[in-house]
């Protein structure tokens, strides 16, 4: 029998994560701020929950896929909080992009309250999320994954499983996010370059992504700027955030980053200049005396 499966957060990720979950077989509750968006979900299966203590009442497994860890800790342990209503030996899975020795201390606040905890943070995108195929980096007790393996499987493609106590998950996740958020910052020059030199932009884009020049991050990121769309899919802010979490972790052991912190200036004067909540591929604005293409209508 299925266990009771909560998940919290609706957005681009989260909505993706609870559809795969609801695909496997699970009747998953749901909550979101957004009250409208969790009734949405439910009319396809699945129950929206009025408050997130009603689902934690419920769920042996609480899945957050929140934005960081101050959602995180308020959803945890502010008013009406999670961790006071989860029973004791329910599992709660951690899934945003956190610095991860506050992920290893959230591991023992959660066990002192006779509850387990899956530091697991993710990847891959809304369109994989919505595909139950993720990649899932995640470390933690042999009893919460016990506990929760079959709804890591539902969402994911790959579950990595990088350590017995939490925080390797998040520090991989962490070094992800210095090599996507390189590879961005890295992209926009590029492209550009190719603008500021009167290169024409698609047929750069078709050389580039069939060259050895090419990234994962160049190919998705590009086509943004060429349809002239920055419509938030990840947005300016979150690599702010995530590279800032990276010259953090390294900053603990005196570590030198000078790629990521020219790519974390770059995402700062991006949204400084007013871009913050355009999606991240806005970087290319930073840069002077080109024109970038125009949105068809």
């Amino acid at each position: 029998m299925n266990a009771a499966v909560g998940l919290i957060g609706l957005g681009a990720m989260g909505s993706g994560m609870a559809a795969s979950i609801r695909r496997a077989g699970f009747e998953p509750k749901v909550f979101d701020l957004r009250r409208d968006v969790a009734e949405n979900f439910a009319r396809d299966g699945g129950v929206a929950c009025a408050s997130t203590a009603e689902l934690a009442t419920a769920c042996e497994v609480v899945v957050s896929a929140v934005v960081n860890a101050q959602q995180t800790e308020d959803l945890l342990f502010g008013s009406g909080g999670v961790a006071a209503s989860m029973r004791a030996g329910s599992v709660f899975v951690m899934c945003s992009t956190v610095d991860p020795g506050w992920s290893a201390a959230l591991e023992a606040r959660l066990e002192a309250l006779g509850l387990l905890y899956l530091d697991a943070p993710i990847s891959g995108g809304a369109a994989r999320a919505a595909r139950g195929e993720i990649t899932m980096m995640t470390a933690g007790r042999p009893e919460a994954y016990a506990k929760c393996q079959a709804v890591l499987d539902a969402m994911a493609a790959k579950v990595y499983k990088l350590g017995d106590r939490a925080g390797a998950g998040s520090k991989v996740k962490v070094i992800n996010q210095l090599l996507a958020g390189v590879h961005i910052a890295a992209a926009a020059e590029a492209m550009a370059l190719g603008l500021r030199e009167g290169v024409d932009a698609a047929a750069l884009y078709e050389v580039i992504t069939n060259s050895a020049g090419n990234s994962w991050m160049f190919e998705n990121r590009m086509a943004h700027v060429l349809a002239g769309d920055y419509t938030p899919l990840s947005a300016v802010d979150i690599f702010v955030k995530d590279l800032g979490l990276v010259l953090d972790m390294a900053r603990s052991s005196k570590f030198p980053l000078p790629l990521s912190s020219t790519a974390h200036q770059m995402f700062m004067q991006a949204s400084s200049a007013g871009f913050a909540r355009e999606d991240d591929s806005a970087v290319i604005k930073i840069f002077p005396g080109i024109k970038l293409p125009e949105a068809k209508p």
